[in-house]
């Protein structure tokens, strides 16, 4: 919910607060709100800054970098990422600039892959063969990155022990969606794992990370920031797009992967969360066209049903639109009183 001066000021007019509570009310909530991520210019610049060098120190690096060899990329990943937690510290703790301070040790945790890289090109020590530049990280899948996405993964649970700065989650959950592709080699032998198992790897490792997700969503209050945003998008990526690559054997298995879809659209509601609908709406879409294209691509009537379908699909967006709370209170009520108490908090 989101509060602005005019909600106020309308209940002012309708002798629920006074004008001098308003005022205080409205002050008081702009103090406690300033460090929250808010959607204008200077949270704007803050993010986009912080991309920015996030971006040149990886998808961006260049083959230049590589001239300095092993040694010298580790230690110039390494100073660059001190200076950005000294930074950091002083803006978090000393002028209590929360998000500016927490974005520069979000860049100093980003700086993990390209110091791990430069220490593994150094001692020439590879999980496996030796995969290629740095640039090729972000392109190829290989078992090679292992240790470098483990790396990250760490030092973003370290820095955010000590910084509770909930975009910290973003290169973790990041490096564990790659870490989804990068296992599959690994945990198999390069010549024996095929496309459909690597698949099979992506959904297993979502749905592990998807849970991870949901065990730090009822444990932390979103009020106090989301933490679980980044773990259920990066989660959602894996489990979704592994599953929608596996194919379409048979109409059966098209079928369950439209249920699937449903229930993603379904835990949006229970769990209060719009990216499962947003994933969910993709797959149902896709089942829908799959229909059109394959099975009924002479039926005359489908697409008038399915113009029924969507009316009937908008008439219920807007029950619930008007309905929200009693929809959601009663489909908790459907659940056990033991499973109610597992659902997350807003």
């Amino acid at each position: 919910m989101k509060i602005y001066r005019e909600d106020l000021d309308w209940a002012v007019s309708q002798g629920l607060i006074t004008e001098e509570q308003a005022s205080a009310l409205w002050n008081a909530l702009s103090l406690r709100n300033s460090e929250r991520p808010q959607f204008n210019f200077v949270n704007v610049s803050y993010y986009f800054g912080a991309l920015i060098v996030i971006s040149a120190m990886t998808w961006f690096m260049t083959l230049a970098w590589e001239s300095f060899g092993g040694v010298g990329i580790f230690l110039l990943a390494s100073i660059y990422a001190f200076c950005f937690v000294l930074a950091g510290s002083n803006l978090w703790w000393r002028q209590q600039m929360k998000i500016p301070g927490g974005l520069l040790f979000t860049i100093a945790v980003c700086l993990t892959p390209l110091a791990i890289y430069g220490l593994q090109r150094a001692t020439g020590f590879w999980i496996q063969d030796n995969p290629g530049t740095y640039q090729d990280f972000y392109t190829w899948i290989k078992g090679s990155w292992f240790l470098m996405e483990l790396g990250t993964i760490i030092a973003g649970l370290i820095a955010i022990k000590f910084v509770r700065f909930p975009f910290l989650i973003a290169p973790i959950a990041f490096s564990l969606y790659f870490m989804s592709m990068d296992l599959t080699p690994l945990l198999f032998n390069e010549k024996i794992y095929n496309w459909q198992l690597r698949l099979v790897v992506s959904v297993w490792f979502g749905i592990a990370c998807l849970v991870i997700a949901y065990l730090v969503d009822i444990r932390t209050r979103r009020r106090d920031g989301d933490y679980a945003f980044w773990l259920y998008l990066f989660g959602l990526m894996a489990f979704w797009w592994g599953l929608t690559l596996m194919g379409d054997s048979n109409e059966l298995q098209n079928f369950i992967y439209c249920l699937i879809n449903l229930g993603l659209m379904l835990l949006s509601v229970l769990l209060r969360r719009k990216v499962f609908i947003v994933f969910g709406g993709m797959g149902v879409f896709g089942y829908l066209g799959h229909l059109a294209y394959s099975i009924f691509k002479n039926a005359i009537l489908f697409p008038f049903a399915l113009t029924v379908l969507g009316i009937f699909i908008i008439y219920l967006g807007t029950l619930y639109q008007r309905n929200s709370r009693k929809v959601e209170a009663f489909l908790e009520r459907l659940l056990p009183e033991n499973v109610r108490r597992f659902l997350p908090r807003e």
